[in-house]
């Protein structure tokens, strides 16, 4: 039998067949895209209509970038004093609010979390509580909110004190280097030691092991990561992300955070099987946030899977030592920068607990102007700059003006807390707004967010502030760096672009 060989011609003819299917192909498909991209374009600008907004180029949209993001950002905030579409690019735009009656009717409301942006956030805190819509996340706040009891929160007073003396043992061995210190690296371990034992019934000491500090630096580098991925065009498509090298660099952020969560999870089980663990548990009135999880069932009488589980602890292990961190340090540099209300709050803390060798949950109520300082610089510097909704119904504000469903809201609570028109000379730091017989708007002060989903932590967040304050300026006079100014960076946690830097004077 004769094999005859393939003929070039006609081989070379079915390839540039292909070629041309394929071009054919791919010329459609741009078409789509450019269609699709056109018409969801035309729709945000006709929904856009009654609302003005800065000048923002056709493809790039508005160009708020770099140090001079935010002021760019609270220009136009000073010029639309309500809200205005930011236009991310060419076919994807937020609706920025920041008026209190704007913000208290969409937190009135039951909008899902626009998922947009945080599906991005996904691969590393999974569906908790931040990221879950509807009735799986009211059965979740509804399963962990007795984590958040006063009973429960009561002894952590002395977990958190105690945390924070260990910190402040080690600022005393740096402070007698005479420079001055980035403390949000020390706070943040402080923050995640105080959440590893309070929550999570970790025996050990987060501070004094520095493997700790690898978790600390993938937070920080998914932070990063997430706005840089939020903010470009290209990068939301999950395969064109892949093939960048920030996708690599994120996975291995992502690994290590899981890696710890899953360590904390499986640390916390082998506790459990030991039957004079399970014995103090099964006693307890309430249970801790992490063994809530564990013996948690749902309405099938399952327990909450692996994912489930991790995705909640993954959750509040960023939410609780990422925002209180971030919200000391700036309270610690509002302080410094402001010495006569420092000095102020120090002699009332002085006076409530001496040499502060003892602070309980009753104290917490008696430190009125330290509380209203704790406020003012959170008014400043919101740990939580803002959240976002997807409409998923038409919204009309109280002044007339409307959207339709389907647009992505930001609420802004950075530029709420700066607007002029809802605080005076917004860029004073002024406590005394906070004073108990001032008037302000229900919805004008919102650093734990506001509504059904504001945020499940907030009180065990205050408690741990109100311990900082008070027992770091017990031991400390705090001054600023004069050479190494702060420059706030919208993240998902408010952060500063080049660490915050004090010099520590201990107190004889």
């Amino acid at each position: 039998m004769t094999v005859s060989a393939p003929n070039p011609t006609r081989l070379t003819g079915s390839i540039s067949g292909f070629l041309q299917v394929a071009s054919v192909l791919g010329l459609l498909l741009l078409l789509l895209k450019a269609v699709q991209f056109y018409l969801q374009r035309q729709w945000l600008l006709k929904a856009f209509q009654q609302f003005p907004s800065p000048p923002f180029h056709w493809f790039f949209g508005h160009k708020f970038e770099g140090d001079q993001e935010i002021p760019l950002f609270m220009k136009a905030v000073e010029s639309f004093p309500s809200a205005f579409p930011r236009w991310v690019w060419g076919n994807q735009a937020y609706f920025i609010v920041y008026d209190p009656d704007y913000i208290k009717l969409i937190l009135g409301r039951s909008d899902p979390k626009a998922h947009g942006a945080y599906k991005l956030l996904a691969p590393w805190i999974g569906y908790g509580l931040l990221l879950l819509n509807g009735q799986s996340w009211f059965q979740h706040r509804r399963m962990l909110t007795p984590a958040f009891h006063y009973d429960i929160l009561k002894p952590y007073v002395k977990t958190m004190a105690d945390s924070v003396r260990l910190m402040l043992d080690k600022w005393e061995q740096l402070a007698a280097q005479d420079t001055s210190i980035e403390v949000f690296q020390h706070i943040s371990l402080m923050t995640l030691d105080t959440i590893m034992k309070c929550a999570f019934s970790h025996k050990g000491s987060v501070q004094v092991d520095r493997n700790y500090n690898t978790y600390i630096q993938a937070i920080v580098d998914l932070n990063n990561l997430f706005y840089s991925r939020v903010k470009n065009i290209f990068h939301q498509n999950d395969t064109i992300y892949s093939l960048s090298s920030n996708d690599r660099l994120a996975n291995r952020a992502c690994q290590l955070a899981h890696d710890h969560t899953d360590g904390v999870i499986k640390m916390r089980k082998d506790q459990l099987q030991d039957e004079g663990e399970l014995e103090k548990v099964k006693k307890k009135r309430r249970l801790d946030f992490l063994d809530i999880l564990l013996f948690a069932r749902t309405e099938n009488g399952d327990s909450l899977s692996d994912r489930d589980i991790r995705a909640e602890v993954d959750t509040f292990m960023f939410a609780g030592h990422d925002t209180t961190a971030s919200g000391l340090s700036w309270i610690f540099y509002a302080l410094a920068t402001h010495p006569e209300h420092q000095q102020r709050c120090r002699e009332e803390v002085q006076s409530l607990l001496g040499d502060g060798s003892f602070i309980t949950w009753d104290h917490l109520d008696q430190m009125p102007y330290t509380t209203m300082c704790i406020k003012e610089a959170m008014r400043l510097y919101p740990p939580a700059p803002g959240v976002v909704r997807e409409l998923s119904k038409p919204v009309t504000f109280p002044d007339g003006r409307s959207l339709p469903k389907g647009i992505s809201v930001m609420l802004s609570i950075y530029a709420l807390h700066h607007n002029p028109k809802v605080w005076p000379n917004p860029e004073v730091f002024d406590p005394s707004r906070f004073a108990p017989d001032s008037p302000r708007h229900s919805h004008s002060f919102l650093p734990f967010s506001g509504g059904a989903r504001n945020c499940i932590g907030k009180q065990f967040a205050m408690n741990e502030l109100k311990v900082g304050v008070a027992l770091t300026l017990l031991r400390f006079e705090l001054l600023p760096d004069h050479t190494r100014v702060p420059v706030p960076l919208r993240r998902i946690v408010l952060k500063s672009k080049n660490g915050i830097y004090l010099h520590l004077k201990k107190i004889h």
